[in-house]
């Protein structure tokens, strides 16, 4: 029987948010994986009599695992072997300053710069900047055995271990997880179109969050692919084609919604045939059972629906007419030069590039000047805790700690019974795959299955035994403090929420996208001249390309996406940040009603609603920019009441009430 915890004792919010684990499948295929990578190493070194190198070689191996997130193959290599070329660099750099006390202070601090400043590019450029950095801190703080190169071979090695047994199945398993991601979107569609008129509408906002992701990263994993085909492979321009078609019956869902009217099942069952057929690559006929429709919205459903048919059974499609509604990536001499550019000139790079700097720096100060053993783990623990990208610092300094005493804990066990040797290959055998296990549920829980595997390791090279538990206990709360001081609470932008400047931009082009739905750039007065010019050419080229609409359409919905996920993580901060977010979620989803509201009218318009005349456009497109600024400038959110007229019977009347509603949570002071 459960009870209660006492007055006063309740855990506040923010904590149980932090330690309460995330729903996630197991990756089988990637636990598998992460046993035979890194066992192998270890085996072959024993067997040779170089248990040391096979360490290390496993060592390598353990980033792989950690990289091994990719559903496609080809961005397998980008998430493994890009990182691990970082890292060889990393523990080359390391290993040249071993010993050389201020010399290693100096190379350290400056890698961790480089590292924080690349980390902002990208995922990829993220992982790669952690591993170069973490590799480093291993070259500078232990002993490695062999020649300069053979550390940097071997735990490259490992890695690459990792990327030869994904990619074992690729021959004949090439697209399958591209035509996979495509056909879960459309069963997310089918299931957002279930939820369609529901009251209250909680089922219809997560399943349309949940369309919103499948979307991001079906486009991102077909596009990846397609931008190095240059469009000339039939199987990605096929799978582009079917995410283009499903569009149009999400874009007719908010108006499904706004009618109140549930849709008959054979829809949503029709869009799961289509899923189904997606996925196993199936042209030929589809019999669609669809009432007849009645009404505007109901024509945009059936519409949608026929169009999106004959695209997944087309057994051909001409590339030259599809459009890509994420904008076709550039070459990658362009996205390189661009990237750099951005890292240069970004004062988001430079400041998060500095805090880890700092931090990195102060903690090689310490260990030069304060005797302390194990000294690399308190570097170690800061440049995996300063990763603002993977969480809110706070958090991660807080699951860190948690984690490894959890950790210390299996290690204990571990080091104390099991005899070094052969017995070892076994353990890493039970241990290594709770690590692809545990990381999707958090933070804390992947710390908890690295700190043995780490440990057993480092015993395998230093034959310390369990006097290796206290030193990590303490080196690892020492990091998660300098990280915490350094890295946190002396930068005000780490704990002040950055919900209300994203939300703010959103909103803004929130105004030029409802200016483009319907053929008006008159609200376009407002703001700075620059900003308005810039407006203007987006919204005269939606107004003349429809694929210009959807790309700006698609760039909103993702957007605000990554604000809600942002949102998600500045929740568990501690208070006073974690309440201040938590104040600005009503206008989150009065923000995506917004843009519910908009692409509902327009797609009335389209089948045969009467427009909206320009006054109404350009009165809503103003309240919009009024509203983002006072986003922009308020902290804390103030009602202001707002007076948004018009012919009832318009179709911007639903919009009319949610802006007005958005007004109502947050306006300028």
């Amino acid at each position: 029987m459960s009870r209660e915890f006492p007055i006063g004792l309740t855990p506040p919010d923010w904590l149980v948010r932090n330690l309460q684990p995330q729903q996630a499948p197991l990756n089988w295929p990637a636990i598998t994986r992460a046993a035979v990578a890194m066992a192998l190493p270890l085996t072959i070194g024993l067997a040779v009599g170089q248990p040391a190198y096979g360490a290390l070689a496993s060592m390598g191996a353990l980033s792989g695992v950690i990289g091994d997130t990719a559903d496609a193959y080809r961005m397998r290599i980008l998430n493994i072997a890009i990182p691990q070329l970082f890292g060889a660099v990393g523990v080359t750099l390391g290993s040249a300053v071993f010993g050389h006390g201020w010399y290693a202070v100096a190379a350290l601090t400056g890698i961790a710069l480089v590292s924080g400043m690349i980390s902002t590019i990208g995922a990829v450029a993220s992982v790669s900047g952690l591993l170069l950095l973490l590799n480093s801190v291993i070259g500078a703080g232990l002993p490695l055995p062999g020649a300069w190169w053979l550390a940097p071979a071997l735990m490259s090695g490992g890695g690459l271990l990792v990327l030869l047994l994904a990619l074992l199945a690729w021959p004949l398993r090439s697209g399958v997880p591209e035509r996979a991601a495509v056909a879960n979107t459309y069963r997310t569609v089918a299931d957002l179109l279930a939820t369609c008129g529901d009251d209250p509408t909680a089922g219809y906002d997560a399943a349309r969050q949940a369309v919103t992701q499948s979307l991001n990263q079906s486009y991102d994993l077909v596009l990846a692919r397609r931008a190095r085909h240059h469009g000339r492979s039939p199987e990605l321009t096929r799978l582009l084609a079917q995410l283009n078609a499903i569009t149009p019956v999400v874009e007719a869902a908010p108006a499904v919604h706004q009618s109140g009217r549930p849709l008959p099942p054979q829809i949503r069952e029709t869009v799961r045939h289509l899923a189904q057929a997606v996925e196993t690559g199936y042209t030929g006929p589809i019999g669609l059972d669809l009432p007849a429709p009645t009404g505007e919205t109901a024509r945009a459903i059936d519409h949608a629906l026929r169009h999106a048919a004959e695209v997944v059974t087309a057994p051909d499609v001409d590339p030259r007419g599809i459009d890509d509604r994420l904008g076709r990536p550039a070459a990658l001499r362009i996205r390189t030069a661009r990237a750099a550019r951005n890292v240069l000139l970004s004062s988001g790079s430079w400041r998060y590039g500095l805090r880890l700097a700092v931090c990195i720096g102060l903690a090689q100060v310490l260990v030069s000047t304060v005797p302390v053993p194990r000294s690399y783990w308190i570097a170690l623990t800061i440049t995996f805790v300063m990763k603002p990208d993977f969480g809110s610092v706070f958090s991660r300094a807080l699951l860190r700690a948690l984690g490894t005493v959890a950790g210390l804990v299996i290690a204990a066990a571990v080091l104390s019974a099991v005899p070094r040797g052969w017995w070892d290959v076994l353990v890493l055998l039970l241990l290594a795959p709770l690590i692809p296990a545990l990381t999707p549920r958090g933070y804390g829980y992947q710390t908890m299955a690295i700190t043995p595997v780490i440990l057993l390791l480092s015993d395998v090279l230093n034959h310390q035994g369990t006097a290796l538990l206290l030193p990590r206990l303490v080196d690892s709360l020492i990091g998660c403090g300098i990280a915490l001081v350094a890295g946190y609470l002396l930068w005000p932008e780490s704990w002040h929420t950055r919900v209300g400047d994203r939300l703010a931009g959103a909103v803004a082009d929130t105004a030029t996208y409802v200016e483009s739905a319907f053929g008006t750039s008159q609200g376009l007065v407002t703001g700075t001249e620059a900003e308005a010019g810039k407006s203007e050419g987006l919204v005269v080229a939606a107004e003349t390309d429809p694929a210009a609409r959807a790309r700006m359409r698609r760039r909103l919905y993702r957007d605000l996406s990554v604000i809600r996920t942002e949102f998600q993580r500045a929740l568990t901060e501690p208070p006073p940040t974690g309440r201040l977010a938590a104040g600005w979620l009503p206008l989150v989803v009065a923000v995506e009603r917004i843009v519910d509201a908009t692409t509902a009218a327009r797609v009335r318009v389209k089948h045969g609603a009467p427009p909206p005349s320009p006054a109404e456009v350009t009165q809503v497109a103003l309240q919009l920019r009024e509203l983002s600024a006072g986003v922009r400038e308020s902290e804390v959110l103030v009602e202001v009441r707002t007076d948004l007229t018009g012919p009832a019977e318009s179709v911007l009347e639903p919009l009319r009430q949610e802006v007005a509603a958005a007004r109502a949570i947050a306006s300028p002071h």
